[in-house]
Formats: C-alpha cells, structure tokens, sequence
C-alpha cells in the first residue's frame, strides 16, 4: 500500500479513536453520554426515536453515519448480517434485533477503541447474537459466503481502496445475498478536486466516489441489481445515497486483482 494510503487510513483511525474515547469519557458523566459533534446531515438523528430509545445511550451518540443502513437492507429473521466499519455497535444492534435470535449479526471495524465502545454497548444491551471482528473492510477477516447481507453507513466512502471494499464484500456474501449500503456519493460532474474543496476525506467528502464509480465498481465486482438512491444533500454536489445490490445466485468469483482491473 502507498504510504499516502497509509497515512490516511491512519487519520480516519485516529479520528474514530478520538470520538469512541470522547463518547466512553462522557459516560461517566451525570447527564450520560456526551455525543460526538456532527452537523444535522449525519449521526444519531437519522435513526427513528422508537430506534434510538431502545439502544444504549453510548451507541447513539458514537453514531456518525449518512443514514439507516438496518432499515436500507430490509433485514428478515434468521439472517446473517454484516456491517461494515461498525464503529460503536448502533448498527450491529439494531441489526441482531432485526433478525433475531437464529440470525447474526457481525461488526467490523479497524479501530480498538470502537471495538471496546462496541462490546460495551453490546452487553449493555443483552445481545447475545453479536459479534465484533477487528479488521479492515479492504480485507474482510470472514470466510468466503458467510453472511445474507452486507451493510454498511457512511464508510465505504472512507476507504483508500474502494476496489478491494467491493470485492471482499462479494466474496463472503452467499449466492443471492445482498448489500444494503449508506454513503456519501457526488455528482458525476464533480471532479476529484471539487469533492476535496467540498470538505475533507475524513469527513466523508473528499473520498466519496462519484454515482457513475459507484456504480461502475460494484459491476465491476460483480454486482447486479445495482440501485443508488441520493437522499439528502449533504454539501455542494455531494449526497447521502442509499446503494442496494445484490450478488448473482449463480456466477464466476471475481478476485480483488480481477475487481481492480475493470475500474
């Protein structure tokens, strides 16, 4: 990997350190815990009240996301789910209780901090069919076909190999499985340097990928079914999308290197 790659992925780590240890520090507080601060276009408030009043008070308020990836994915009893950048569980929580006690759900994130917050959130709220995995979403420490769907809420955008996101999520979705991704996507007239003027790559600007590269990277992975949906505006040219998709029943595995050679 490039030591600019490496740099960067270091900084998003740091950022996401820092807001898990704010969150947990703000705990002990008398009035509960303190929430990270984000503009009205990302966090807790996306989620609906009946959702946030059933979680910890430290899972919503290390909520950063763009959206509702739980309710994006439509999720079902009985399925296995797997979120992708899971930060402080609300995700993963919500996910467990959408599919039940014969479903699971899965968090992955990079970041000890987040990992810890997670577990604690977990336990707090008594779920047994979670479980958290260190790791990175370039490099997704599951079998091949693990899991019925992919989710994921305002990190794919985040990544400095997007191409290896997409192709590590098709290889552990079974045949017929599906994501049900939140992300920050621009429009197609935006350059590069426009997205990085807009905001920076930690901030979920500057790395987002275009509605024509979304697009073209999850075909290129082997996608089908592709559907990117923008929802709210989230600065000039820049949108909160919901992005569906789903792996054939039936086909050839693309490789990371097949994935990377079709972009």
């Amino acid at each position: 990997m490039r030591e600019e790659s490496i740099d960067l992925r270091e900084t998003v780590r740091r950022r996401y350190a820092a807001a898990a240890v704010q969150v947990t520090e703000g705990g002990g507080a008398c009035c509960g815990a303190e929430p990270v601060e984000v503009d009205e276009n990302f966090g807790s408030t996306l989620y609906g009240a009946d959702e946030r009043d059933t979680l910890p008070a430290e899972a919503v308020a290390s909520s950063l996301g763009c959206g509702n990836p739980t309710a994006v994915a439509e999720l079902r009893e009985g399925e296995r789910v797997l979120d992708l950048g899971s930060g402080g569980g609300i995700d993963v929580l919500l996910s467990a209780r959408r599919v039940g006690p014969t479903g699971k759900a899965y968090g992955l994130d990079m970041t000890e901090e987040m990992l810890a917050l997670a577990l604690a959130n977990a336990a707090k709220a008594g779920a047994t069919n979670v479980e958290f995995l260190k790791g990175t979403i370039e490099a997704i420490p599951l079998p091949a076909k693990t899991v019925d769907v992919v989710i994921s809420n305002c990190v794919i955008n985040l990544s400095v190999d997007k191409s290896a996101v997409f192709a590590e999520t098709f290889r552990v979705l079974r045949p017929g499985g599906r994501i049900g991704v939140s992300d920050v996507v621009a429009d197609d007239a935006l350059t590069a340097e426009q997205r990085t003027e807009r905001g920076d790559h930690v901030g979920c600007i500057a790395g987002a990928l275009s509605f024509a590269e979304y697009r073209a990277g999850l075909a290129a992975a082997g996608f089908t079914g592709i559907e990117i949906v923008p929802t709210h505006q989230v600065a000039d040219g820049m949108h909160s999308a919901i992005v569906r998709a789903t792996k054939p029943a039936a086909g050839p595995h693309i490789t990371v290197d097949q994935a990377r050679g079709q972009n």
